[in-house]
């Protein structure tokens, strides 16, 4: 009872969250074992958002494809004196929630309780013994090994997940980002509860991490909150730096027949990581290219004038290394071949003239127009924190970004997209029924 009271509460809060018309300013500190934190102040709702991002995602599975999505799946499944359904049930009756994840660059776990000491303290307890003392019981392993390995025969089925893992391996290669984030079937049936504790050991530390806090406490409570969560961390040592990229030196392509109506397309290549000088001339660029939905290039010339894809679009997604610049479509199998060639034909141009001014005035002022709502609650305002802290860019860089947005000329786009893009350097992979197969 007092779970789904709680569970309402959090919803009429979410409906009163702030809109950001003011830029929230980041504090940060370190630890005294290591632990980098960064905290927004935000008093106006009594609630408390926390996060810890390791460096611990596949880029460290370290030939054990699918290991730190499994660690990352079983933090929650039981720590201290709780197994997994006792850890549940205590979780449960403080009404907060608890997460956890993992991409390529990073593992997290993230709690949302209210702000009350009442509910706050038995919550953040839980998450203090999910980060430092884990129980990794053999059959909550077993349970959620078996999970993965059924999400991986799911992604079988799945022509987009098909793509998507050929693409990450097709460009990357041997390279630790070429390994999908949940392993494969031998992979993952071979990782050991011995495999997941060495990684526990080595990664989830307190020199390995990026603490986020927003919520409704002062400096003094936030310092206290983090010292009582990593008071029982090791203070370790940080992960290395993910290996370097190696750009591609020729285009490839890779066809895999699969038994569907519409056949999913990837066209792509290393793009740029995080705090790349290029970032802001490649985010407008792409918002004119691919990147705005209904109003892209992409979309008008793949969907609106020739009627051949629903959905079309193009993104650079940065990370550590250098993250995969993708342009993509979903097509009918008979006019696959026509689209592709339409949408390397606009790319072709795009690189070569980059926009016009009208659409690059009007990308900027979507971006920056938009940029406000993307901040305008406390689970938002988190995402950003924790990328800031992750990647350790400038503190002032969510109220330095509409300015740095508005400063983009076309000049820079087409210098940014000549430099960092190159079609004849780029891979290809369609997922859908051949032609043979049709006829």
């Amino acid at each position: 009872m007092k779970f789904t009271r709680l569970t309402s509460f959090f919803c009429t809060l979410l409906l009163f969250a702030q809109t950001a018309s003011a830029i929230p300013e980041i504090q940060h500190w370190v630890t005294n074992n290591g632990a980098r934190v960064y905290f927004v102040p935000a008093p106006e709702i009594p609630m408390v958002d926390v996060r810890f991002v390791f460096s611990a995602g596949s880029a460290r599975d370290d030939g054990k494809a699918g290991l730190a999505q499994l660690v990352g799946q079983l933090i929650s499944e039981g720590a201290g004196e709780y197994d997994a359904n006792a850890f549940s049930e205590q979780l449960a009756g403080t009404g907060a929630m608890l997460s956890t994840g993992a991409m390529r660059d990073m593992s997290w776990i993230s709690l949302r309780t209210l702000s009350d000491d009442e509910y706050a303290r038995p919550a953040l307890a839980l998450m203090e013994l999910a980060l430092s003392k884990p129980r990794f019981d053999k059959d909550a392993f077993e349970r959620e090994r078996a999970n993965q390995l059924i999400g991986i025969k799911r992604e079988q089925q799945s022509p987009a997940a098909i793509a998507n893992n050929a693409f990450f391996k097709q460009i990357y290669g041997a390279h630790p980002y070429g390994s999908p984030v949940s392993g494969t079937e031998l992979s993952v049936a071979a990782i050991s509860i011995e495999n997941v504790h060495a990684f526990h050991r080595r990664y989830y530390v307190a020199k390995n991490v990026t603490v986020a806090i927003v919520g409704a406490l002062t400096r003094a409570q936030a310092e206290d909150l983090v010292s009582r969560l990593t008071a029982n961390l090791e203070a370790g040592d940080k992960a290395p730096a993910t290996k370097s990229v190696m750009t591609l030196t020729e285009s490839s392509e890779q066809r895999i027949d699969f038994p569907s109506i519409q056949s999913h397309v990837i066209l792509g290549q290393p793009g740029l990581k995080r705090g790349d000088e290029d970032y802001f001339a490649l985010l407008v660029g792409n918002h004119v290219l691919g990147g705005s939905g209904l109003v892209s290039i992409l979309f008008d010339e793949v969907r609106e004038k020739r009627g051949l894809s629903y959905s079309v679009g193009s993104n650079f997604s940065p990370m550590a290394e250098l993250g995969p610049f993708t342009a993509s479509l979903q097509t009918d199998n008979s006019q696959s071949d026509e689209a592709i060639s339409v949408m390397r034909e606009e790319i072709r141009k795009f690189i070569a003239t980059g926009p016009s001014a009208e659409a690059l005035k009007a990308a900027k002022q979507n971006l920056i127009g938009s940029f406000p709502l993307r901040i305008s609650g406390n689970s938002k305002t988190l995402e950003y924190v924790s990328m800031i802290g992750f990647y350790e860019l400038p503190l002032d860089y969510l109220n330095t970004f509409e300015s740095f947005v508005d400063a983009v000329t076309i000049k820079d786009v087409r210098s940014a997209f000549n430099r960092r893009l190159a079609l004849e350097k780029m891979v290809l992979v369609v997922v859908g029924k051949s032609k043979a197969d049709e006829n």
